[in-house]
This record gives C-alpha cells, structure tokens and sequence, in this order.
C-alpha cells in the first residue's frame, strides 16, 4: 500500500494510470520500459498539468507499481501498438478518460492502490 504524501487517492490513480500507459507506450516503440530518466520526465509533466505535488518516494512507488501494472496489461491486442495507444490520448498527452479502454486502466489502477488486485 503506497502512503499519500502528497497526492489524494484519485490523483495518485490517475497519475498511476498515466504512468502505466506511458510504460506501454515506451515498450511498444523501443521493446523496453520507460528508462529512469523518461519515467521521471513523464511524471513531472503529469504532476505540471496537473497541478499537484508529490514527495520523491510516492513518485518512485509509482513509477515501480506503473512497469508491473503494464507488464500485467502486455498481453490485450493493441496494447503493442503504438499508433492504437497514442489514440488513448487527447491533445497535448492528456488520457481520455472516454476510451473504455483508459477507464479499465484507470479501475485496474485503483484496483491496485486498495490493495484488490
């Protein structure tokens, strides 16, 4: 169970969901996760648009659940297609929560978080 410090509960799932889906992004372009530096990068742009704030061990928690929960989703047909999980954004990389597909990833997510999964 990760310990808020800094983010709500839906916050910390979003930016979880965010996280997982850039993971799939990463591996379905260069066949590896998210390097260090990336995952730092793409966490720090969501918490910017965002507006929120979170302390160094909730984004590394994060960022270590984000790989595992991806791992998790490897196998769902076009989850390795780049061009079918950049539909899963809106402009200017923010997800849409409309695709059914980034609400499953959501409620995987907050599955999760509750300790469910």
């Amino acid at each position: 169970m990760i310990e808020p410090t800094g983010l709500d509960k839906e916050a910390r799932a979003e930016l979880l969901c965010y996280l997982a889906i850039a993971q799939l992004v990463a591996r379905a372009r260069s066949g590896d996760w998210l390097r260090t530096d990336h995952l730092v990068e793409s966490t720090r742009i969501w918490l910017a648009g965002n507006g929120a704030k979170a302390d160094w061990s909730e984004r590394v928690q994060l960022g270590t659940l984000s790989e595992k929960i991806a791992r998790d989703l490897t196998g769902p047909s076009g989850l390795a297609d780049t061009e079918y999980l950049a539909k899963l954004f809106t402009d200017g990389w923010r997800l849409d929560y409309r695709s059914p597909v980034v609400r499953g990833i959501y409620s995987a997510c907050v599955a999760v978080l509750s300790g469910d999964a």
